[in-house]
């Protein structure tokens, strides 16, 4: 039976804030030790250290600050991606020319994915600016960068507001647009094939639940392997401008090169490889 777009636009809206949601129940703690070692990486040894560290400096409220924005920005990314995704499938059957209820190859789907990314970074970046922020405070301060740190998500975004503007909150778009527009092309190119993989010639629709888990994980690793060094670009441009004029995402780039050489792009990768987040993700969609 043919389901109504206005509709499924609402289930899948309602698919990516529960994705979302489960994203950061699960990964919250992984995803803030990331930001940490990303922005601070000479103050951890790896992920065990970091975590022991936070602990010992924060307690384990540590581990979810920034919690809310991570949500806003969870919840907000999946709901436009997911809603977005399936109006871009229909893009790309305009554009290679086939019917409206063809299946579209697992590349295809790659390519919608990657274009619904462009329109979720535009409500991800400024929470994921707030949510960075609030996830590095401490090491800004241990760093001496800042003198007074702000700990609530109304203190920053009040902070943002008070130096650059609305535009503020805006930092960081090109990389986040660098990320996310490949990023998708990977996690849904890996999650198409997983699925195609599980179905072994029959429809994709008939699996269940585990093949859907082990496809979003698989999906979400091929995204992180892929976009990790744009993402610790990110943070860094997010995060460090707090403390004043922050170069772009080339200045930065090479700045990270220079200084730190390639290794800088691996430290700790597997933080998000092991995280179950992407895992849960798409068991929601």
């Amino acid at each position: 039976m043919r389901i109504n777009s206005a509709i499924q636009a609402a289930i899948d809206l309602t698919a990516g804030a529960a994705g979302g949601t489960a994203c950061v129940v699960t990964g919250q703690p992984f995803d803030t030790a990331k930001v940490k070692m990303q922005t601070f990486p000479n103050m951890y040894k790896g992920l065990i250290d970091c975590f022991v560290k936070t602990y010992k400096q924060v307690g384990f409220r540590g581990f979810y600050k920034g919690t809310t924005p991570a949500l806003v920005a969870n919840i907000a990314e999946n709901s436009v991606l997911f809603m977005c995704y399936g109006f871009c499938q229909q893009i790309v059957r305009r554009i290679v020319g086939v019917d409206r209820k063809t299946k579209l190859s697992d590349l295809q789907n790659a390519a919608a994915g990657s274009f619904a990314s462009a329109f979720a970074t535009l409500v991800l970046c400024p929470t994921e600016l707030v949510k960075c922020r609030l996830q590095a405070m401490h090491e800004m301060q241990l760093s001496g960068k800042i003198i007074q740190g702000h700990n609530t998500v109304w203190s920053v975004v009040k902070g943002v507001i008070q130096k650059d503007g609305p535009l503020g909150f805006y930092r960081g778009l090109s990389s986040t647009l660098l990320r996310e527009i490949p990023g998708y092309f990977f996690f849904f190119g890996g999650y198409e094939l997983s699925r195609t993989f599980f179905a072994s010639g029959r429809s994709k629709d008939e699996l269940g639940p585990i093949p859907l888990l082990l496809s979003g994980g698989f999906g979400g690793s091929c995204l992180w392997i892929a976009v990790y060094p744009v993402d610790c670009v990110k943070s860094r441009i997010q995060v460090l401008s707090m403390a004043g004029k922050q170069t772009g995402f080339m200045g930065t780039f090479v700045t990270v090169v220079r200084t730190e050489g390639w290794k800088a792009w691996n430290l700790e990768i597997e933080t998000y490889c092991i995280c179950p987040a992407s895992w849960v993700r798409r068991q929601f969609t």
